[in-house]
């Protein structure tokens, strides 16, 4: 009778995962015991894993990319894929890795909204044929048995072995998960992503949502729905966040690495503008910065309120019958911010 022993591995979550370890054959089901010079020494006969996009992706890696909504992270994934299947870098980033192709799982946009995106006066953008999009087709669902995200996933690694793809990119991952803010949830899905990942050495980019944020305050590895779950099972992570600028001014930030050394952090973020040329709606490269001089100055709110307000009351004090309309005129702005101002200062006793 065969001696086993029991082990239970607990992740920082509570979740536990139990194997059986076979002890009289020095081996397990799961576990693959080598030595440490064993590991070392067989490692060092495979290449460096090549860059994807600078040292913020690399090939073999689970990567996060988050950002609030429509802050730009499904241009600037489009405008990654266009890089790496034509091999050519972008903003003077490098794309190690030769011309190949990519997946690209479109979860966002309908076929039509994409063509508007990538066109002027209806000339259409030329991507290279090695980029291949897919999106969902919600016509086609046959087993009510399955649930969305098996069906998804059973597609994906069908469509892995059929295309002949190493790269795929989702966006975004709350699609196949909605409540992907629940650790929970995040679990089950990242550990399929990442059994896909090593079956069939794949590199993907998952696209995630933050919950609002405050503009203020630096990103964090927190501020992705699902953090603590998504960012220890990823890679390597990076964020867009909104600069106060401009309008369409963003900056990327470095989250998470392990194949380099952190370059893009918080002292050194990428900042861009969002721009269409030529048909290709793109981050196009400013220079780089720290993230501090792009952060809201959380004290503005108070003091524009502030100033706001002392504007009305200097109208009312002149002209105490001046409509909300004509003040709204008078301060370029809408009627209806006036009202709420001035409701706010009645109530407050500035104004009576």
């Amino acid at each position: 009778m065969e001696n086993k022993t029991l082990v239970k591995l607990l992740d920082e979550d509570d979740v536990q995962i139990s194997i059986d370890l076979q002890t009289n054959k020095n081996k397990s089901r799961v576990l693959v015991v080598k030595s440490a010079n064993t590991w070392t020494k067989e490692a060092s006969t495979r290449p460096l894993p090549k860059e994807l996009f600078s040292s913020l992706w690399f090939e073999g890696e689970i990567c996060i990319l988050f950002a609030d909504t429509n802050c730009g992270k499904s241009i600037l994934a489009v405008q990654i894929i266009d890089a790496i299947t034509k091999g050519v870098g972008m903003f003077n980033f490098k794309v190690e890795a030769p011309s190949q192709k990519v997946l690209y799982l479109d979860f966002e946009l309908s076929d039509k909204q994409f063509q508007i995106r990538y066109s002027t006066d209806n000339v259409n953008y030329e991507f290279h044929e090695s980029f291949l999009r897919s999106e969902f087709d919600i016509q086609s669902i046959d087993d009510e048995k399955m649930n969305l995200e098996e069906m998804v996933l059973k597609d994906i690694e069908s469509l892995i072995i059929k295309q002949e793809v190493t790269i795929i990119v989702i966006d975004n991952i709350t699609y196949l998960k909605p409540e992907m803010e629940k650790s929970k949830n995040a679990l089950p899905l990242m550990k399929e992503l990442k059994s896909l990942k090593i079956k069939y050495n794949l590199s993907i980019l998952i696209l995630a949502h933050t919950p609002k944020r405050d503009l203020s305050r630096p990103i964090t590895n927190n501020d992705v729905a699902g953090s603590k779950m998504l960012i220890n099972f990823c890679d390597s992570a990076f964020s867009i966040g909104r600069s106060s600028e401009g309008a369409l001014i963003r900056y990327i930030k470095q989250i998470k690495v392990r194949n380099a050394e952190e370059f893009y952090g918080s002292g050194n973020v990428i900042v861009c503008e969002i721009l269409k040329i030529d048909s290709f709606l793109k981050f196009q490269f400013i220079h780089f910065d720290e993230e501090i001089n792009h952060l809201k100055d959380s004290s503005n709110d108070s003091n524009e309120e502030l100033n706001f307000q002392i504007s009305i009351k200097e109208i009312l004090m002149k002209e105490p019958k001046t409509s909300n309309r004509e003040i709204a005129r008078l301060l370029n702005t809408n009627h209806q911010k006036v009202g709420r101002h001035i409701k706010k200062m009645k109530e407050s006793g500035t104004l009576v």
